[in-house]
């Protein structure tokens, strides 16, 4: 019996892996998602690193891409959330801080005049990306959908 030694890597590692056999195999995160049983947003955060992935669903993944072990390994560590671990100068990302800066203020103002003091759940959160076809272009239409947690006194 031999034994080969095979370094750990961390979440960001199995992300990268995870977005070359996905363009290597030419799969969307829709084709992903249907095979994990999740919604695409959801499945394209937690293979990025965003969410935790339990033992059976990195099996899957790593299955339909033919990742190696150590990232079917890495997939299954807890996830790294924060702003170190996304890149603000990626054109999106840029643009989404922009509608929070433009918007932000005006929506947390319009929840609490609807719902009182409080705020809208990342945690207990839904999300979708869609396309809707436009004559004068077609449009991005992101869906945030977050329980509403109010603030408690204590």
């Amino acid at each position: 019996m031999s034994f080969t030694r095979v370094d750990p890597i961390g979440r960001a590692e199995a992300a990268e892996a995870v977005l070359q056999a996905k363009r290597i195999k030419g799969l969307t995160w829709e084709q992903i998602a249907q095979e994990l049983g999740r919604s695409k947003v959801w499945t394209a955060a937690a293979l990025l690193g965003q969410h935790t992935i339990s033992a059976e669903q990195a099996s899957t993944v790593g299955r339909l891409l033919r990742l190696e072990d150590v990232v079917v390994q890495a997939l299954q560590l807890p996830p790294v959330r924060g702003a170190g671990v996304v890149d603000t100068s990626e054109p999106v990302v840029y643009r989404l801080e922009e509608v929070v800066q433009v918007y932000g203020r005006a929506v947390a103002d319009l929840i609490r005049e609807e719902f009182g003091d409080g705020i809208m759940s990342a945690i207990d959160f839904e999300m979708d990306v869609e396309r809707v076809e436009d004559p004068k272009g077609d449009r991005v239409v992101i869906t945030l959908n977050g329980k509403y947690l109010p603030y408690r006194e204590f």
